[in-house]
Parts: C-alpha cells; sequence; structure tokens
C-alpha cells in the first residue's frame, strides 16, 4: 500500500508546522501544493521535486499525487492551515477511490480560527461555527441560511475568506445579514496575514466591522452575546462564575 502524506501546514511558517508534518515533508521526494503555499515553505524543501496548479485545477493537483505515488515516489500534499478543515482532504479522498493502492495520511496543521483566536485574544472559547463567505463551490443563499442560523443560536462566528477582488462586497452583505439578529455593538475582530509577514490585529463591534477592509488572509470573528473586549483583547465567556475583586 503506496501512502500520500496530506499535509496542514498552519499558516505557512514553519515555527508553526507540527514536528510529524516537517518529518513527513523531510521524507518526501515530491511535494504538490497551491503556488502561494509552495512559496512558503522554507529553503529546507528547495530540493524537492516541486508541483503546483493554478486555482480551479484543484483535481488535477490531487491526482498528480496518486500518480506519483504510484510510481513509487514518497508524496506529500500541502494545505494552509488543516488539511481537513477547507482543504484538500476530502477531494483526496474522493479521488482516491480510483486509486485503490494508495492510503492516505492526513497530517493536522493550526487553522486560521486557532492561531487568529490566540492573537486576539479568546473569541472562540465557547460553542463556535466557522463559515466561508466564498461562494465558488458553495450557493450565495446556503451560505446566508447559515449565517441567519448561527446568529439565531448565538454561536461565536468565525468567517473564512470575508472578501476578494471579485466578492469585495461579501463580508458587508454578511454583517448586514447578521445586523438582522444582532446587535450593532456586539464585539468583533479580525486578523490579517496570521502567521506571516504584516500580521495584524483589529476589534471593533458588528457595525464597525461591516465597514472594514478585508481580503482572503483576513479572518473575521464575531462574539457570541456574552463577549467582549478586555484590555484590548476579544474575549468570549465561558460561563465561570467570577467574583468581583472587592474595592478598598
Amino acid at each position: 500500500m503506496k501512502i500520500i502524506n496530506v499535509i496542514g501546514m498552519g499558516p505557512g511558517n514553519e515555527k508553526f508546522m507540527t514536528d510529524e508534518a516537517k518529518i513527513a515533508l523531510d521524507e518526501s521526494d515530491v511535494i504538490v501544493g497551491y503556488g502561494v503555499y509552495l512559496e512558503l515553505l522554507s529553503e529546507r524543501y528547495k530540493d524537492k521535486e516541486l508541483y503546483s496548479t493554478p486555482m480551479k485545477q484543484e483535481e488535477k493537483r490531487c491526482r498528480y499525487c496518486y500518480d506519483k505515488a504510484v510510481e513509487g515516489k514518497n508524496v506529500s500534499l500541502i494545505c494552509s492551515g488543516d488539511a481537513g478543515i477547507y482543504g484538500m482532504a476530502s477531494l483526496m479522498y474522493e479521488i482516491g477511490k480510483d486509486y485503490p493502492d494508495c492510503d492516505l495520511n492526513i497530517i493536522p496543521g493550526i487553522t486560521a480560527a486557532s492561531s487568529g483566536a490566540a492573537l486576539l485574544g479568546a473569541p472562540i472559547n465557547h460553542d463556535f461555527c466557522v463559515i466561508s463567505l466564498s461562494d465558488l463551490l458553495t450557493p450565495w443563499d446556503k451560505i446566508e441560511k447559515r449565517l441567519k442560523t448561527a446568529a439565531e443560536a448565538d454561536f461565536a462566528i468565525v468567517i473564512y475568506n470575508p472578501s476578494s477582488h471579485k466578492r469585495a462586497d461579501y463580508l458587508a452583505r454578511a454583517c448586514d445579514i447578521l445586523l438582522e439578529k444582532i446587535e450593532p455593538s456586539r464585539s468583533c475582530g479580525y486578523v490579517f496575514n496570521i502567521g506571516r509577514e504584516g500580521t495584524k490585529t483589529v476589534v471593533c463591534t458588528l457595525s464597525e466591522l461591516r465597514d472594514a477592509k478585508t481580503d482572503m488572509f483576513t479572518t473575521v470573528f464575531i462574539g457570541n452575546s456574552t463577549s467582549e473586549i478586555i484590555n484590548g483583547k476579544l474575549v468570549t465567556k465561558r460561563g465561570y462564575p467570577v467574583e468581583k475583586k472587592n474595592e478598598k
């Protein structure tokens, strides 16, 4: 049985990768991934055979992994964040039906919900959901329904892919949907370029978030009804009873 590694590389910086991921990459003959992610790999892997495809050619990328594995190569497919969270793990399993002599080794990575939350404070310290605003594979009416349901259920919400050149107003549209159920003063925040050069965090209200300028490398956090900004950090309370310190 030939094994293909499907690796979550976190935000891309080597220090955020697990030892398991780095060992798998070290032992690989071929590393496959979206070009931007391959560029994030350190000089440590420059002598490997690297292969990339552009957006919308994910199936070609995955089949290349299987074809190389069949040839006897040690292959790793890299994904940003975690391979099983908006990553390539599921597509690899689907295509794997055509390659019965191959199996997958899924290696987890730090997804933006976790790494971004750590930078902002503790915004997802209670029940939360993650919603992508990209309608490339998911119709907008389904995204809209998920936003409404999450707001009604009082989840803390993490938003991936809040906007792009073609979807410049999507975050504003999402905020308008949430504002039907959530007060404008709800504590929120967002993080640019998590774990990469130019990392920046911002805390704000939901009404301020509506007009924020974001991109595909921004992760957005919307608090639940217990969330508040404490000393510049976005904090969602777990519900522990906290006694106030007696004032002298």
